[in-house]
């Protein structure tokens, strides 16, 4: 040691010891900010499922990884980061003292190893974010650049931070290297080369530390000061937002939306009151705590955004925008929610009168053409790296607008009024439910008039309101309707007492009508299941919306049943022999993924199978998988006009072209009339001539021996014994 390296440490340790109070401080708002949010009991446990999630999705960055190249660097940087904390502790000593280490593991093979291998990750990690946040960077055309909107200035700040921390690793060594020799080339291959360039010098080394000390330090001093740098609190905070994630098995947030809560419980809605119970989200703090630790970890990387149908077609919606609005909202409100009414700022109480969602007429946070723009499509929940949960968050809002001050897009009064009057979204008569079976020629049984009981039957063949009523939907259920009597499937369906499961009303935020179509339903499918054992309830459903409610979200109101997607359950005959191609498709054939089959059920494999088993030549869209763009008829946008942007069936059907297809298949009747109609507007352009829009069903039909009429309805007979109601008679 000497004077100037002790003046050195001296300075470091008063000027950290402020940034490591800047960073306690930051933290303590932080927390008293999130405590102000709604309870949430649900997301404490259990613990061990939810540490091994943590624990598998940092260590093998499997969020992260859905962006390879990406993933790969900043998993580096991560790496640097949190083992390299023991050499950032060390620089504290060697700032006093170039030549101080760590008792006893200090001079090992393995740490200088371990130091050697995480100074070079972090600096080539950090410089290939750094490249690509620039080959991405805004000044591209504002919708092509994912970082469009987000805060650059803190990005350069951390990345500067972590490059100075990796060169400060590489070249502590190095100068420790140059200045007391040692070194192996097994352990400080690269280091020694460096050091080959440096002068021996003790007051270098200690240089170099103080440097890195104070690197270190900014980056505390920052991230207190800034409680919205979401890029730096990720580091810290997404830690524990993947703990907290609403699927205790590690899923992401998609398929059931969240259920309605206040203060801490499912809200009953028999005994809500409106005076008393949080009805969806009307103002910040109406969010549970974990809606503020979302908003909070938002890493403004832009995935969301990227992915994004609305944001891709022009709409105002940017996923990421929406949650870093919050976020700035909540913690410029901060004071009003921490404070007494006497110590509020004038800008927080302006703040606080804001709305949250509203106009520019009113100075809204959320804009509503924002909040209805969304297609509850899953992309941005999908592809969050961590773990975001975008559409309950949008859905919740929803819900406020909805039920507390009635402000929603106008032809959503029409499709409430449907289905609460009507039992379904087209308004038509109950009776005509049964009108597509007149269209087959066999018979088809309908439960309460074929048949009293389940006795028999496999499955229960939900038609859905599309299925029943849409004359393009209804060629898909007539289609599985002749697979499943071909291959022996015995099924009935409900006719007139099925009612519309209330996906539409549910994501449009109309919760009560929700629950009063699923208690109706579950009623009725309950009467089909009587004495039914738990394991032979199983429902077939053609539409993916209803596959979802069904199979996600009735059971929190009740209903519980196995329920199968028509492409699944068809693929399974296939398999088993009781489906067999005869003929071959032998065309061009490209799949469209529905986002309520796909990313919501992770039902990908099946109809792809069941294409190839038909003889289609599947050739994939760009956009596929669990990357599949949506048609633009989810999160009830199927009953609502675009107004703004290019058309997202249409931006769909361009994609969908381009693979110079015969056919356009899907596995939902919201899915075919969307790209119908966007293949019908294309080809009044004269584009995509010829091509037709079909379900992965009629592809199987068309490549089986069809069988005649008598044999498909012989296939579906179930003779049921009849119930002896008398008592026999006593012999005396």
């Amino acid at each position: 040691m000497s004077a100037a390296t002790i003046a050195l440490g001296v300075i470091g340790v008063i000027i950290t010891a402020i940034c490591w109070g800047s960073l306690a401080l930051g933290l303590s708002r932080m927390i008293r900010v999130l405590r102000s949010g709604q309870p949430d009991r649900s997301r404490i446990g259990p613990v061990l499922p939810r540490m091994k999630t943590v624990v598998v999705e940092v260590l093998a960055h499997t969020r992260m990884n859905k962006f390879r190249t990406v993933g790969w660097a900043h998993w580096l940087v991560m790496v640097g980061f949190l083992l390299g904390m023991v050499f950032y502790f060390e620089s504290y000593g060697q700032t006093f003292d170039p030549e101080f280490g760590w008792p006893i593991i200090g001079d090992t093979f393995g740490y200088h190893l371990l130091e050697e291998i995480l100074g070079l990750a972090t600096v080539i990690g950090i410089l290939v974010l750094i490249t690509i946040r620039q080959r991405n960077h805004p000044r591209r055309p504002e919708r092509l650049s994912r970082f469009s909107g987000s805060n650059l200035v803190a990005a350069y700040a951390v990345e500067t931070i972590v490059l100075i921390h990796g060169l400060g690793d590489v070249l502590l060594k190095a100068g420790k290297i140059a200045t007391y020799g040692g070194g192996h080339a097994s352990s400080d291959l690269f280091t020694m080369q460096i050091a080959r360039l440096l002068p021996a010098s003790p007051l270098m080394i200690s240089l170099f530390a103080f440097i890195k000390m104070l690197a270190g330090a900014a980056f505390l001093y920052l991230i207190g000061r800034h409680l919205t740098w979401g890029v730096a609190w990720h580091r810290i905070s997404a830690f524990f937002n993947i703990y907290f994630k609403r699927e205790d098995d590690g899923g992401v947030a998609l398929g059931a939306a969240k259920p309605m809560m206040s203060e801490g419980g499912v809200l009953d809605l028999e005994t809500a009151d409106p005076d008393v119970d949080t009805l969806g989200v009307g103002k910040v703090e109406d969010f549970t705590w974990k809606g503020l630790l979302d908003f909070t970890t938002c890493t403004e990387c832009g995935r969301c955004q990227s992915q994004c149908p609305a944001w891709n077609t022009g709409k105002p919606l940017s996923p990421k925008l929406l949650i870093t609005s919050l976020r700035d909202h909540t913690y410029a409100k901060a004071p009003y929610l921490l404070a007494g009414a006497d110590e509020i700022p004038e800008a927080a109480r302006a703040e606080a009168d804001r709305p949250l969602v509203g106009g520019e007429d009113v100075h809204g946070i959320i804009d509503p053409e924002v909040l209805w723009s969304c297609t509850t499509c899953g992309a941005c929940v999908e592809q969050c790296p961590v773990d975001i949960e975008h559409v309950d968050h949008i859905i919740d809002m929803r819900r406020y607008q909805v039920l507390i001050e009635s402000e929603f897009p106008s032809e959503l009064a029409g499709l409430f009024k449907n289905l609460e009057n009507k039992g379904n979204p087209w308004g038509q008569n109950s009776k005509d439910r049964l009108n597509w079976i007149k269209e087959v020629d066999f018979d088809i049984p309908v439960f309460g008039k074929d048949a009293d009981s389940f006795d028999g039957y496999e499955y229960l063949f939900w038609v859905g309101c599309a299925g029943a009523y849409e004359d393009r939907a209804k060629k898909t259920t007539k289609a599985v309707a002749e697979l499943l009597a071909t291959a022996g499937t015995k099924f009935m369906v409900l006719g007139a007492e099925e009612t519309c499961t209330g996906d539409s009303a549910r994501r449009a935020g109309n919760e009560f009508l929700f629950q009063q179509l699923a208690l109706q339903n579950i009623e009725v499918i309950n009467s089909v299941f009587e004495g039914v054992e738990q394991s032979k309830k199983k429902i077939v459903v053609t539409c993916a919306h209803c596959f979802n409610t069904l199979n996600n979200e009735y059971p929190q109101v009740g209903g519980r049943y196995e329920v199968v997607h028509h492409t699944q359950l068809l693929n399974r005959l296939v398999r088993q022999k009781q489906l067999v191609p005869v003929a071959t498709v032998s065309q061009n054939i490209t799949y469209h993924d529905p986002c309520y089959l796909g990313r919501h059920n992770k039902v990908y494999d099946a109809p792809r199978e069941l294409m190839e088993a038909s003889g289609s030549n599947l050739i994939e869209m760009p956009r596929h998988g669990e990357r599949s763009m949506c048609c633009g008829a989810g999160g009830a946008r199927m009953w609502m006009e675009e107004q703004l942007g290019k058309r997202i069936n249409v931006d769909r059907v361009d994609e969908a072209l381009s693979t110079n297809p015969t056919k356009i298949a899907t596995g939902c009747p919201f899915c075919r009339v969307m790209l119908n109609d966007g293949v019908t507007a294309r080809q009044e352009q004269g584009q995509g001539e010829g091509v037709e829009v079909v379900d992965v069903s009629q592809l199987m039909l068309d490549s089986i021996t069809r069988i005649d009429s008598a044999a498909l309805s012989a296939n579906l007979v179930v003779v049921q014994e009849p119930e002896d109601e008398s008592e026999p008679s006593s012999v005396p």
